[in-house]
């Protein structure tokens, strides 16, 4: 099992068969490293004699008992019973260098050895300190070695060999090397990136983590797992992508998730560790809190539904305290139980964190609104008797760095969280001037208008997001909205959207609101979602009064608040707001036949306005059944909506057939969904051919609902429908001169047959009056008469030259045919230029 002290995971130490003061040998390693063996001083090799290296090398300290000249004389005869060793570590070719040493084996009694170079895991040693100009204390985990070295330049050699092969293992900041004379002069370095005394990592892909990774898989007996280095040196590097995410190693073991994590904690590279609906086991856990101990550069950390529990969030807080160089200013706990034990530890030691975090989400982590015996049993004498709620919100305020760094804050998902007085703190936070600018405090039960109180005096200037879903107004039904409320709405100029989804708004709310929106002239492109919120008729009533003077709202979500018979009227109005450009409507149409016909007919006569501004509309789960066909029918000589949801209307075949139809013509719609319409196989097949024909559709959702009802009846021909509607999708998403001329031709046909209805029915009529007054004898009216014929007779002439007109316009359009010419000759005169450029030098180089 992994330790974040050693890094080691459960290995056996293994020792040299030779003599005495022999070290402990460590397993073998991949990352080049440089450790030490001694053979016998009979061996006599040059000093600094340095020799091939090797992939995997180890370092042996092989001794021998007796005199030097016996020992020398056994070596003459080949008799030395150590001799045998020394062959085999010499005839192994994987020596790096050699130096003639003497072993301190007791204090102040020296022997002769003979240093060979080899490998040696240099996450075994612990320090490697210089006494003097020839002498070398090593440090290990599992004791020390005193050597001496016969002269400062093999002192050096050795130094230099081991500090390159550890800054190429953990490149991070730090050294082992150290020198215990401060008088020891330092030789020469070359700080080149290939040298071995260069510290520089900038050659090393993604920060060297693949070496450090398979040096830490060797260091704990493991098996290096390929695919890792391979994922993280190929595709991490080519997408310059900083963020490690477990996910994508999901598949393998928890210890070998454990070492990849523990290679973070010596990489300057990936700044972010990412981990989401992932459980990760107590190894990963530990390596994590590791990392964070002695990580500079990781700068956030994500784990999100990881299984993490209070001890957890204890020992971070804890590992917060340690680790002073900490650079860490995002942290995501979401979906984990963590409770009010672990918020207060974690609340003491972002009291401490000099710059604050800029992000901190902690959404659905069981935060009580009241912990009276929690801080009692935290022992935590900073925050006596209060609950998590309440420390966080004291910390925000205590620490003056957050008012100046989080930006971005997520509570959501907590019940009853801002329901009681302990949120006070938070609330007081909010009301100083800060710097958020998302907010989510969905279901914390809070209270809307008293927040917007306080974010009026904070962050109202520059919020972007604010969700407030699943809450509710302190102020009875009936009373005006406190002035708050409109001042905020009036004074946001900076928001982009606002969820206000199952609030049960009042009316008064809902007013204030929509004036406070009306008079914001800085916003633009707002979404507001107001589903869920009951409204009626009421509320249909006080829409159809303000939304009309608002147009900052881009995209609007109504849906599920049973207007049902009142769209017929808030229909219409919602038309005249033409800064609109996405509509939600499902889940409103809960009425008779001859209703839902009407309000369908009033959605057709919206869409097809030669001024509507929406481009996407959402009647999703309304039941429309085959009645969603009045809607379907409208698509085909639609030209502004680019998407359309039609999901869970129960349409069944007949709602395909007629959508098929619809997509043969239509050369606006970018996006469909539709799912839970009851669809078989036969309605794919008529999708399927429609689609040969559109070359303009993107983007079709798969429709899992159907397609597996569809597949437990008729598998082979679902799968060869289905097939072909993907291969129709993306050869639209490919291919473009085709479409181009396609689209012209259908919306040509479109716009054309539309005016010359239009032009038909007029005359139709024009001609009926004239017929019916041919006969009258007051001058006046034979006039008239004949300035009506005049007008009959231009609009036949037009309705000649529309197709001409219309093919003009195209021409001179930006993506038109003079457009394309030009942009291709521009694209010649460059080419042109660039050649001429290039063989300019060649030209001055002769003369």
């Amino acid at each position: 099992m992994l330790s974040p002290a050693p890094l080691r995971m459960g290995r056996e130490t293994r020792h040299s068969e030779a003599g005495g003061g022999a070290l402990a040998q460590p397993p073998l390693t991949r990352a080049g490293s440089a450790a030490t063996a001694a053979l016998s001083a009979g061996a006599q090799p040059e000093p600094g004699l340095a020799c091939a290296a090797a992939p995997r090398r180890r370092r042996r300290l092989l001794c021998s008992s007796g005199s030097s000249s016996s020992r020398h004389g056994q070596a003459q005869r080949g008799a030395h019973p150590r001799a045998a060793s020394i062959r085999r570590c010499l005839s192994q070719g994987a020596v790096l260098q050699q130096h003639r040493v003497k072993l301190e084996t007791k204090p102040k009694k020296f022997e002769d050895r003979v240093l060979v170079e080899s490998s040696f895991n240099v996450l075994e040693i612990r320090a490697f300190n210089t006494l003097s100009q020839n002498q070398i204390l090593v440090e290990t985990e599992r004791g020390m070695v005193s050597m001496r070295l016969p002269s400062a330049e093999s002192v050096d050699q050795v130094t230099r060999h081991v500090s390159s092969a550890l800054s190429k293992v953990c490149p991070g900041p730090g050294c082992l090397i150290r020198r215990g004379n401060a008088d020891t002069p330092e030789g020469p370095r070359d700080t080149s990136p290939n040298s071995e005394t260069s510290t520089s990592t900038t050659h090393s892909v993604c920060g060297g983590f693949s070496e450090t990774y398979a040096a830490l898989c060797d260091y704990n007996g493991l098996h290096c797992r390929e695919e890792v280095q391979w994922d993280v040196d190929t595709i991490y590097h080519a997408e310059d992508n900083r963020e490690f995410n477990l996910l994508d190693f999901s598949h393998l073991e928890s210890r070998d998730l454990a070492l990849m994590v523990a290679a973070l904690a010596y990489n300057q590279w990936f700044t972010k560790l990412y981990c989401k609906d992932l459980r990760l086991g107590s190894e990963v856990l530990e390596q994590v809190l590791h990392t964070l101990s002695k990580s500079g550069s990781l700068e956030e950390l994500v784990l999100d539904n990881a299984g993490l529990k209070t001890d957890f969030v204890q020992k971070l807080a804890g590992v917060f305290g340690e680790n002073r160089s900490c650079v860490l200013h995002a942290l995501t706990l979401s979906h984990n139980p963590i409770e009010d034990k672990g918020f207060l530890s974690l609340s003491q030691q972002l009291l401490c964190f000099p710059t604050g975090l800029t992000k901190l989400c902690l959404a659905k982590t069981a935060i009580s609104p009241r912990g009276e015996e929690v801080g009692m049993e935290a022992n935590l004498a900073q925050y006596p008797l209060c609950s998590g709620l309440q420390a966080l919100g004291q910390t925000f305020g205590a620490n003056p760095a957050f008012a100046s760094s989080l930006r971005y804050l997520d509570l959501s998902k907590n019940p009853g969280l801002l329901a009681t007085d302990e949120s006070n703190a938070l609330y007081s936070f909010l009301a100083q001037p800060n710097a958020l600018v998302h907010l989510d405090l969905a279901g914390t039960d809070c209270a809307i208008d008293s927040l917007l109180g306080a974010l009026l005096h904070g962050c109202c200037s520059h919020l972007t997001y604010l969700n407030l879903a699943r809450n509710s107004c302190s102020h009875r039904k009936g009373r005006e909205a406190p002035p708050a409320f409109k001042q905020f709405f009036s004074s946001a100029y900076t928001l982009s959207h606002i969820n206000l989804s199952a609030t049960k708004l009042p009316l008064e709310a809902l007013r204030a609101l929509l004036q406070g929106l009306s008079l914001n002239s800085h916003l633009s492109d707002l979404h507001l979602d107001l589903s869920s919120c009951e409204l009626r008729s009421a509320g249909a009533q006080v829409l159809q009064e303000q939304l009309g003077a608002v147009t900052c709202v881009g995209s609007l979500d109504l849906s599920d608040n049973g207007f049902d018979s009142d769209l017929l009227t808030l229909v219409p109005a919602l038309g005249k707001n033409k800064s609109l450009k996405h509509l939600f409507l499902g889940k409103n149409f809960n009425v008779k036949a001859k209703t839902l016909e009407e309000i369908l007919h009033k959605l057709v006569q919206l869409i097809q306005e030669e001024d509507c501004s929406l481009q996407s509309l959402s009647v999703a789960d309304s039941r429309l059944k085959l009645r969603t066909s009045i809607l379907i029918n409208a698509l085909g000589s639609n030209t502004c909506l680019a998407k359309v949801d039609l999901s869970g209307n129960g349409m069944e075949d007949i709602g395909a057939k007629m959508l098929s139809k619809a997509l043969q013509i239509n050369s606006s719609l970018r996006t469909i969904l539709w799912d839970r319409n009851n669809t078989s196989a036969l309605g794919f097949l008529d999708i399927a051919r429609a689609l040969e024909s559109n070359h303009t559709l993107r983007f079709m959702s798969f429709p899992v609902s159907d397609i597996s009802q569809a597949y437990r009846s008729a598998p082979e021909r679902t799968e060869d429908v289905w097939q072909k509607i993907q291969w129709c999708l993306v050869r639209n998403n490919h291919s473009q001169t085709c479409p181009q001329e396609q689209a012209f031709r259908l919306q040509q046909g479109l716009v054309t047959s539309s005016a010359e209805q239009m032009l038909q029915r007029l005359c139709r009529r024009v001609q009926e009056e004239v017929r019916a007054l041919r006969l009258c004898p007051l001058e006046p009216v034979q006039d008239e008469l004949l300035y009506a014929r005049d007008l009959i007779k231009d609009a036949k002439n037009s309705r000649a030259l529309f197709p001409s007109l219309y093919e003009l316009g195209h021409v001179l359009a930006n993506d038109g045919p003079v457009r394309q010419r030009l942009e291709s000759v521009a694209s010649e005169v460059s080419k042109a230029v660039d050649k001429e450029l290039q063989a300019s030098p060649g030209e001055g180089a002769q003369c």
